[in-house]
């Protein structure tokens, strides 16, 4: 299996009453896959996945893997804070038919060391019998996974063969891709710096805007891997602002209200999460209007039931 391209991150949606829209889910992966997504992501950040408990982060991995068919990878999202349950977490999901990777973040709140997050990552690494994809995602963990580390666990274990990098550091991305083998891949993990991390050499993106997008975010990333950099900023420069958007309040508060707003999912979150401001809605609503994003509300009784 190639690791390329743009993949969403996808949102979890749940009901009003707080359980998992599995229809919406379905409804969801089937138009990202119909709008050329190159991979999915189930349980990432994006996917409000620390909430999920366990039987819940099983289901939402198995929903993606059945609407997708096969028609795209599947990359199961494997991140806890203790490594047993990672490791644990990492071996369910490669029995899960349809899942083609593994994607495990920083362990959260302990705050290991680059030694302990070596440990970490290698037991994971050791545990799957599918590739893996590391997360660096620092703003979310208080720990960053240093360029001499990846390189480290690349070398140590032969199925750690990419990274989805969120640091947000350019330099440190980039030491990443020059440091590491050309068959190691680097992805984007921010939407606004996805141009300049495939300049440099990054093999794509993991998205949180193709969420609303899913067909322009893919083709601006093709475009930019095809060095068809003509296309790619003009689709950068049109959509800059929903990528910031996303984040004017913690992620995916702003993408699930969008989402909401394009009639594709009820907008609802799990606590500790809470809908945005009155002002950031107001917002949002304008730039969506701007955009025409609207046009993509679906349009059949059957999909009514969302709103």
């Amino acid at each position: 299996m190639e690791l390329k391209g743009c993949g969403t991150a996808l949102v979890t949606p749940f009901r009003g009453d707080g359980s998992l829209d599995e229809f919406a889910l379905h409804a969801l992966v089937d138009w990202q896959i119909a709008s050329g997504i190159d991979f999915l992501v189930a349980c990432g950040t994006t996917g409000e996945t620390p909430t999920l408990n366990h039987e819940e982060w099983m289901q939402v991995i198995r929903i993606t893997t059945e609407a997708s068919g096969g028609r795209v990878p599947v990359w199961a999202g494997c991140t806890h804070n203790a490594t047993r349950e990672a490791v644990e977490r990492t071996r369910i999901a490669c029995g899960i038919p349809g899942v083609t990777a593994i994607l495990s973040a920083n362990p959260y709140y302990n705050k290991p060391n680059q030694e302990g997050q070596y440990q970490h990552f290698r037991a994971i690494g050791e545990a799957s019998t599918l590739p893996v994809v590391l997360y660096n995602i620092p703003s979310r963990t208080g720990t960053n996974l240093e360029p001499a580390t990846i390189l480290r666990l690349a070398q140590d274990v032969p199925n750690i063969e990419a990274v989805k990098e969120s640091s947000g550091v350019l330099s440190q991305i980039t030491e990443v891709i020059h440091t590491l083998p050309r068959t190691f891949k680097v992805f984007a993990g921010d939407d606004p710096i996805a141009l300049p991390v495939i300049a440099v050499g990054g093999a794509g993106l993991v998205s949180v805007a193709s969420n609303e997008i899913p067909r322009e975010m893919a083709e601006m990333v093709r475009a930019a891997l095809s060095n068809d950099w003509t296309l790619a900023r003009q689709i950068n420069r049109k959509y800059f602002r929903l990528m910031q958007a996303n984040f004017w309040e913690t992620s995916p508060g702003p993408v699930k209200a969008v989402l909401a707003m394009m009639g594709r999912i009820n907008e609802a979150y799990r606590l500790p999460l809470v809908p945005v401001s009155m002002a950031t809605r107001r917002n949002l609503e304008r730039l969506v209007g701007e955009l025409g994003l609207l046009t993509y509300a679906p349009q059949e009784p059957g999909d009514q039931h969302m709103f």
